[in-house]
């Protein structure tokens, strides 16, 4: 069993619903345990260009799981639950009704056309790098250090709910 750092966010439709649907859904994947869930937070929308303040904010936060799967087929998995959800892929870094970010898998290192692991922005957001601190103080993003210590460097916005 793997121990995987997953972060989601909404800003489209019913935000906490949605959210809670999905890990309900990865609750009841095969292969997959969720042990913990962080509470939410609150944050402006990120874009290719910045923060957007029109566009609706985010509901952000952490989940951590237990896995037997590989770090590819957990990523189909989150992929699946995305696209149940209403998820459409049509801008990146748009709008959202759910996102589903692998962050780290075991402090593993993956690099290819579908997925890298650890994350490669994780350890500059602090919409995932706070829910993950409330679920690990003591977290280590592998390659970048400590949680705590790279939180304390993000500078963007959010506000726990």
């Amino acid at each position: 069993m793997s121990r995987a750092v997953i972060a989601f966010g909404a800003n489209l439709g019913d935000r906490e619903q949605t959210i809670a649907a999905a890990a309900r859904a990865l609750a009841d994947a095969d292969g997959v345990e969720l042990l913990a869930v962080s509470p939410l937070y609150e944050t402006p929308a990120l874009k290719t260009t910045g923060v957007d303040h029109d566009a609706p904010g985010y509901l952000n936060g952490v989940l951590i799981v237990e896995t037997a799967l590989e770090p590819h087929a957990l990523l189909d998995v989150l992929q699946g639950i995305e696209t149940a959800q209403g998820r459409v892929r049509a801008e990146r870094w748009g709008d959202r009704t759910l996102d589903l970010d692998l962050i780290d898998v075991d402090g593993r290192e993956l690099a290819d056309a579908r997925l890298e692991l650890p994350h490669p922005r994780a350890w500059q957001r602090a919409f995932v790098l706070a829910p993950w601190l409330d679920l690990e103080p003591d977290a280590v993003l592998p390659g970048r250090g400590p949680v705590a210590a790279l939180r304390a460097e993000a500078s963007d916005e959010v506000v726990r709910r």
